[in-house]
């Protein structure tokens, strides 16, 4: 791995325009141009640079790809492909809400290596596909707008990033912005993603126009200014600036090198040759220990950041292998990113095109994919979301290179590169693609639990017919999705990542699939039980002059303590009723305890006692004593109050410690009762609390908003507890 040319000592500049369109773009690509009909092509995985792109929305990652685009001579201008769509936003709900919501590729190629672009959505609703990015690429780029700063959800990707070793780079964009500070700007950066991050490169602004590019190491001034990129000497008055940041870049590298003694010669005051410097700072990128930071701004630093993709970032084949067994869960060895291995590919994201069908984005790990060839699917354990596990050969359609809108046809997928199938009608977003003689499987990376339920229901009967497929296709697409039938309440519930997770998900159903639907009132399933003991009669006697219905039966109820679930006690003697007939009294009260009582809520927590009754030798019959069951349930509701009792669910919140206190006072806010804290980590929280469910509907969005982006929470069921009178009467007078 080679570090970019700009900053090599005595490195030779090209000097060309960077958005001269076909003689730039043939150069910058070998003849590889991803004009409209043609794709970028790869032969080696060490020709391959997969770089997602991180940060929050309005960073300006989709007008840096563009840029890069165009500088490439991919697209003739930033912003535009050749049918006049935009080349990252070109879903329809991304069209008309004029945000990112999905994950993009965009290849283009620069001095012969292929660059896989993956922008991700900067909102924390979309994560799953942010999450996608970081599977598929091998380095990341965080942007940051020198306008705005960094938010909570690029904060913890960081650390995501460094759990995992993945090498960084930060781009400051924007840097023309009339409100832009880049000095601010790098603060921030270093103040939050900590040691190791310092620039390569400072922006010479006069009068708020960027005029150039100031590079650290070579202390050489590219200038911009009339359009072209030149190099000459920078002014005197410069000099201050560059010593004092190019101090701290060559001790940041220093530090992270190998080599103990350029520390001492450094502190001696020895100068330390720029081609040593390189070469370690070489090293620390590839460890994931050191992150360059870059600037771009309208017509500047596209050269420069093309430069440290290619020559600094790893390449696929220096990105470790996930772990990958066979079908049994047996550990699998010796798979490397070798074009001739065995196949080892992964779906990293699925869309549904309404012309050409289901498209799934692939990453290759291993060997070569080929339009046509029979592959078997695998995966991939989200069942409890309502994706199928899979296990089946399909046949793939045609490989293309997708920009925006266009679908460009490639030969192949070679492992390293990425790649749009057609015509995988089963494989789903996580699914392993691999050999049909020899099926493998990719552990799935974490993809967060959906925490927002949202009740709906067909607007219409023509809706209702066409929802259940429609709502496959979205699960199919979606991994963060869940879908749930619930069979207590009857709703239909979509488990979201937030309320813009849920508005791009209706939106698609209206206007791709064609179903209209509409929100409404979550219920929470509640339980019944009794709040104290009595005594009641089933009486169902019946004369019609044939063959009638004759049962009684005397039962005692009782309540249990929470979680006692159901009981039935016979302590019939004598045979007043019938031994036959005894199991279906219980039959009866069971049926009544499901549908509830009261408020149609089924009944736990009861203990229920036959001790007596009469029955007739020609009209009792089973079902005249379950009715006669379900009948002295019913009366011992009107003997004794009933309790409507609600679900109680543990709470594990972590959040940033600025947020602890409000996270606190909100949770008891909620009826909730905290059980404790502890750190977890350097600035983080874990709040741990007991609530009602009736209370967290909505806890995703308010979460979000108390801890500006960076609180997560889990939860799970413990108990159910009574609900406080004043709100179980709102829910009886309601039902």
């Amino acid at each position: 791995m080679r570090f970019p040319l700009a900053l090599r000592a005595g490195a030779a500049l090209d000097n060309e325009p960077t958005t001269r369109e076909a003689d730039v773009a043939e150069r910058n690509t070998g003849g590889a141009v991803g004009a409209a009909g043609r794709a970028p092509t790869a032969d080696r995985a060490d020709a391959i640079r997969n770089v997602v792109l991180v940060g929050h929305s309005g960073a300006g990652k989709t007008t840096l790809v563009e840029q890069l685009l165009a500088a490439t001579g991919t697209i003739q201008r930033p912003g535009r492909v050749e049918d006049g769509n935009t080349v990252s936003d070109f879903d329809e709900v991304e069209v008309r809400q004029q945000r990112s919501v999905n994950l993009a590729v965009a290849p283009l190629v620069h001095n012969g290596i292929k660059i896989n672009l993956l922008d991700t959505p900067g909102y924390a609703d979309f994560v799953g596909d942010l999450r996608a990015g970081l599977r598929a690429a091998d380095a990341a780029l965080f942007v940051v707008s020198a306008a705005e700063g960094i938010d909570g959800l690029t904060q913890m990707l960081w650390e995501e990033c460094s759990r995992v070793g993945m090498p960084r780079a930060v781009v400051i964009t924007k840097i023309d912005h009339q409100r832009a500070n880049f000095d601010e700007a790098l603060a921030s950066c270093q103040d939050v993603f900590g040691d190791g991050v310092a620039p390569l490169y400072l922006p010479v602004i006069t009068n708020g126009h960027v005029n150039g590019l100031i590079g650290l190491l070579t202390q050489k001034f590219y200038n911009y200014a009339t359009g072209d990129r030149s190099e000459k000497e920078p002014g005197a008055e410069y000099e201050t600036q560059i010593e004092e940041h190019r101090g701290v870049l060559i001790e940041g590298i220093i530090q992270e090198s190998e080599d103990e003694s350029l520390m001492e010669r450094y502190l001696e005051g020895d100068p330390i040759d720029t081609k040593v410097l390189i070469e370690d700072l070489e090293k620390a990128v590839a460890r994931g220990s050191f992150y360059p930071v870059l600037c771009t701004g309208i017509g500047v630093g596209a050269h420069e950041l093309l430069e440290l993709v290619t020559q600094g970032f790893p390449s696929p084949l220096e990105h470790p292998m996930p772990e990958i067994t066979d079908l049994s869960g047996k550990p699998v060895n010796g798979i490397v990113c070798d074009p001739e291995g065995p196949l080892v590919a992964e779906v990293v994201k699925t869309t549904s095109d309404p012309y050409v069908g289901r498209i799934s984005l692939v990453r290759v790990f291993s060997g070569t994919l080929r339009p046509d060839m029979t592959v078997h699917v695998s995966g991939h354990g989200l069942a409890d979301r309502g994706h199928e596990d899979h296990d089946l050969d399909e046949r793939i359609g045609t490989l293309t290179c997708p920009l925006g809108k266009h679908q460009r046809a490639c030969a192949k997928g070679v492992a390293g590169d990425i790649v749009a199938v057609a015509k995988l009608s089963r494989a789903e977003t996580g699914d392993t693609l691999s050999e049909v003689e020899r099926p493998l499987l990719m552990t799935s990376w974490e993809m967060p639990d959906p925490l927002l339920p949202v009740a709906i229901r067909a607007r219409s009967k023509a809706d209702e017919d066409k929802l259940s497929q429609a709502l496959g296709r979205l699960v199919a697409e979606d991994p963060t999705l869940r879908l749930e039938n619930n069979a207590e309440t009857r709703q239909l519930v979509l488990w979201c990542m937030g309320e813009a997770h849920t508005d791009v998900l209706l939106d698609r159903l209206a206007k791709r699939h064609g179903v209209e639907v509409e929100r409404i009132e979550l219920r929470v399933p509640l339980r019944e039980t009794f709040g104290g003991r009595c005594q009641a009669m089933g009486r169902n006697v019946k004369q019609t002059g044939g063959h009638g219905q004759y049962a009684i039966c005397h039962l005692e109820v009782e309540p249990l303590p929470s979680g006692g679930g159901f009981e039935f006690v016979d302590k019939i003697v004598g045979g007043v009723v019938p031994r036959q007939f005894i199991p279906s009294v219980e039959k009866g009260v069971r049926a009544q305890m499901e549908r509830g009582v009261v408020a149609g809520y089924p009944m736990v927590d009861v203990r229920v006692t036959l001790y007596d009754g009469k029955a007739h030798s020609v009209d009792s019959s089973d079902m005249a004593f379950q009715i006669a069951g379900q009948l002295a349930l019913k009366e011992a509701a009107s003997k004794v109050p009933t309790l409507l009792l609600e679900p109680v669910d543990e709470l594990a919140v972590l959040v940033a410690d600025d947020y602890v206190g409000s996270v606190m006072s909100d949770l008891s806010s909620r009826r909730g009762r905290v059980l404790g804290t502890e750190p977890v980590g350097t600035g983080r929280t874990l709040v741990k609390a007991e609530v009602p469910e009736l209370e967290i509907t909505r806890y995703a969005i308010d979460l979000r908003s108390m801890s500006h982006g960076t609180g997560t929470f889990q939860r799970t069921f413990l108990r159910y507890e009574p609900l406080p009178p004043n709100l179980a009467s709102k829910v009886t007078a309601t039902e």
